[in-house]
């Protein structure tokens, strides 16, 4: 398999310092043919199918699953290690590669993460306020023409989360908006 790094020599090689073909061939191992559609091509990016196959550890997996769902609640020093696991599954007749249990592993803890950072964090915004315990501020300068001159207005926006009301205070005068809908 080839990787970006890879290909990203053989085109320098290739289009930047004119090797020909057959040494590019010698000194990575890969066939002509396979270097030549790379070069032909204009993807930075090789592509590669890979078919759907059926893994030995298919009827091993809600087991395996399960396992590493308990293990995820233990401290460190107590879970489980991967060859832990891939030893139990050999006593339950599993008979496939490490590896396997591995990547299974690797791609599990990888979705658990994220859905921890995510939306099973636990998260709690309150709808409802008690007084006094928020409420968001802005600060904003605009410029208006007041009796023929341009004249610097320094506005500062309250809100009240608990009231819902909005107050506008500028250095002449304070302005209060009460939103009267109900949430």
């Amino acid at each position: 398999m080839i990787d970006m790094d890879l290909l990203s020599v053989i085109r320098r090689w290739h289009f930047r310092q004119g090797i020909s073909i057959r040494e590019i061939r010698r000194r990575t191992g890969l066939s002509r043919n396979t270097i030549r559609k790379y070069l032909r091509s204009d993807t930075v990016e090789p592509s590669f199918k890979v078919p759907l196959r059926p893994s030995k550890l298919d009827p091993f997996a809600d087991k395996l699953a399960a396992w590493l769902r308990v293990e995820s609640k233990k401290s460190r020093k107590q879970k489980r290690t991967a060859k832990q696991l891939y030893g139990d599954l050999v006593k339950l007749g599993y008979d496939g590669s490490y590896n396997r249990v591995a990547a299974f592993a690797r791609r599990w803890r990888a979705e658990l993460q994220y859905e921890q950072q995510t939306c099973g964090r636990g998260t709690f915004v309150p709808l409802v306020f008690q007084p006094g315990e928020a409420f968001q501020f802005d600060w904003s300068e605009d410029y208006a023409v007041l009796d023929g001159k341009v004249t610097k207005l320094q506005v500062a926006h309250t809100k009240l989360a608990h009231k819902r009301a909005s107050i506008c205070r500028h250095s002449s005068c304070t302005a209060i908006f009460v939103n009267s809908r109900k949430r």
